[in-house]
């Protein structure tokens, strides 16, 4: 399958003090950068919140408007900045013509993208298997996590690109989507609840889940 991935970095980690949860550290390594490699299947990556700086060359990053908003005003940026370069992409085509064999190269964008929020270490678990799932179902909107003991997990999903952007459209006509609840940007999709490894959707809100899991406090 063809997707793109949309990390969420950029929020105020309120119940961590302030320390931003994109630079703790588990098994060696931030957890931002154990979530780039989780994505590492999307043909493009954007990270919604600060540039670290150390990102991988050609990651596109993107803040959501205003910053801290939330996570569905972060999905919005994220989904804003992919569809920004696919512009770029026409203009330069619409420049250079036609190719060598006398086709126009595709600007096509990746059907599906991946959203994940930086704050779960084992994330990278769950992703073949929302990968496996939706490859069977693609009548689907796309598909979220389910944890072992049944929560729901939209910051763990794969979603129809098509279908996201109509309904941030659609939540942007009725007043834009800072502070709006995730759960209710996806209410109308239909999606697949898909149960993953357990652990995989675990996420650090506080220092005891950080102390829970292994997550390092100690900032690089």
């Amino acid at each position: 399958m063809d997707f793109d991935a949309v990390i969420l970095a950029g929020g105020k980690s309120s119940r961590l003090g302030g320390v931003p949860k994109a630079r703790l550290r588990y098994d060696g390594a931030t957890l931002l950068q154990r979530a780039v490699a989780a994505v590492r299947g999307a043909g493009r990556v954007v990270v919604v919140g600060p540039d670290p700086g150390t990102l991988p060359d050609g990651t596109l990053t993107a803040r959501e408007d205003p910053p801290y908003a939330g996570p569905a005003a972060a999905i919005a940026a994220g989904l804003a900045a992919l569809e920004a370069q696919d512009g770029e992409a026409q203009d330069g085509e619409a420049q250079d013509g036609e190719t060598q064999d006398g086709q126009r190269p595709s600007t096509k964008h990746a059907p599906w993208v991946l959203v994940m929020a930086c704050d779960m270490p084992l994330a990278a678990d769950a992703v073949p298997v929302l990968l496996r799932e939706l490859a069977s179902r693609q009548d689907a909107e796309g598909a979220l996590s389910v944890s072992a003991d049944g929560r729901k997990q939209p910051l763990l999903g794969i979603y129809r690109v098509s279908a996201l952007q109509r309904e941030v459209r659609a939540a942007e006509e009725q007043g834009g989507l800072a502070n709006t609840a995730v759960f209710g940007l996806l209410a109308r999709l239909d999606l697949l609840a898909v149960p993953v490894p357990a652990g995989s959707t675990d996420d650090v809100d506080t220092w005891d889940d950080a102390a829970a899991l292994g997550v390092d406090g100690d900032l690089p």
